[in-house]
């Protein structure tokens, strides 16, 4: 690799570099980079600094200074007091980390405290906190406690373009592997990347983030559940037909809650269907979209080369990459959504307050109607319409262009 860092780098090193303002959150699913990002900003930064984890033992690089000590509200307001000294002894003021604060019972109480109390005394302290699942999501958790108290800098799954620039990844690799570049020196081993995949990201994600935010009273069923939208991400999927397939017994409603909390942490989106309402009710079936392909190609187990061979299989993972990348690239705030009417179909819509656009991906296997956009074109007046693929804008170009710049 080479020293490819993340936009998002220079955000984080102009807000550590501030005397006062806000603490910074940076969240995001996992092995999107979070801790590699924020250890390289440590690196450049002119003020000292130490990192802290919730979640791992201490570094001879980061040492912890109360060690062994149980990772709860006690190890958090010592190391922050240890923190507060080292700023008020320095010239430069300080950078303190803690990464997985989620980890921390009742965290955002215990840092509302410590930090107020900084502000009334002009402590000249950065706090950078790290959270794997959602802020607004976690359980137990005092939302109103942080308001007005933390500055977010939100990290998705890697693009195409980073994964390129990064690792020298050609469109089909990007395709096939998605954008997890913490799986990347495993790929000339198909059976050590799939296990990295679904151990570092799948599982981790769904023994460890899911129970934070959400009650899991079905410890099977949020992977079952993960595995059949992966096999039909990319297509249309009705919540009767999901139900038929996990052959468990839960109900529509216990089904929908979980792929909420598997779209909460980042895994998979189930997308509407466009309405002229803005705020109504497309019909029962949504379409299945996973966030990373990776997932999908790790879940389905084809090596690059068995996954190529079968066309209809690539064709999914080719949808599933626009979605994914419309989704995580998006910066306005906007809904993604599909849309289809008598066999006439529109393989993605984004609407946001400016209007909406249209997206169709074509190709060999699956040649989709040109009549479906012409006719989503009469009937909503998009702000504009692209045809990705055969006979469009080429896939490669389609993906180094972020959701926004479509509107």
């Amino acid at each position: 690799m080479n020293m490819y860092q993340r936009p998002e780098i220079s955000t984080l090193l102009s807000r550590m570099n501030k005397p006062d303002g806000p603490m910074t959150i940076i969240s995001g699913p996992r092995q999107t980079g979070k801790t590699t990002l924020v250890r390289e900003a440590l690196s450049q930064t002119d003020r000292p600094s130490r990192y802290l984890s919730a979640d791992e033992p201490e570094s001879a690089e980061f040492p912890c200074p109360l060690s062994g000590t149980s990772r709860d509200a006690r190890w958090l307001v010592g190391n922050w007091e240890i923190a507060r000294r080292q700023a008020n002894r320095s010239k430069r003021g300080f950078v303190v980390v803690f990464d997985e604060i989620q980890k921390i019972p009742d965290w955002s109480r215990t840092v509302k405290g410590l930090w107020d109390a900084d502000r009334r005394f002009e402590c000249p302290l950065h706090v950078v906190l790290l959270i794997s699942v959602p802020f607004v999501k976690q359980k137990n958790t005092r939302k109103e406690a942080m308001t007005g108290r933390f500055f977010t800098i939100n990290l998705t799954h890697w693009s195409f373009r980073e994964m390129s620039e990064a690792f020298g990844f050609d469109l089909p690799s990007y395709i096939y592997f998605g954008g997890c570049p913490g799986a990347v020196p495993f790929i000339r081993e198909h059976d050590k990347w799939r296990g990295y995949i679904l151990d570092s990201l799948i599982r981790q994600v769904i023994g460890r983030d899911i129970p934070m935010i959400g009650n899991v009273n079905r410890p099977r069923l949020p992977e079952k559940l993960l595995n059949l939208c992966a096999m039909h991400s990319g297509t249309v999927f009705p919540y009767n037909g999901m139900l038929g397939h996990l052959k468990d017994a839960c109900g529509e409603k216990t089904m929908k809650r979980y792929l909420e909390l598997l779209s909460a942490t980042g895994l998979v989106r189930c997308l509407p269907m466009y309405s002229e309402r803005i705020f109504g009710h497309g019909p029962r079936s949504p379409k299945v979209n996973v966030l990373n392909t990776a997932i999908m190609s790790a879940c389905c187990g084809y090596k690059p080369e068995e996954a190529r061979a079968d066309r209809t299989f690539w064709a999914s993972l080719v949808e599933s990459a626009v979605g994914a990348h419309l989704i995580n690239s998006d910066r306005l705030w906007s809904h993604c959504y599909y849309w289809s009417n008598k066999g006439q179909d529109v393989s993605f819509v984004l609407r946001n307050a400016r209007g909406s656009v249209a997206f169709q991906v074509r190709n060999r296997t699956r040649w989709a109607d040109v009549n479906g956009l012409e006719r989503f074109e009469r009937r909503f007046s998009p702000l504009r319409s692209v045809i990705i693929g055969d006979g469009g804008m080429p896939l490669e170009e389609f993906l180094s262009v972020p959701a926004s710049g479509w509107f």
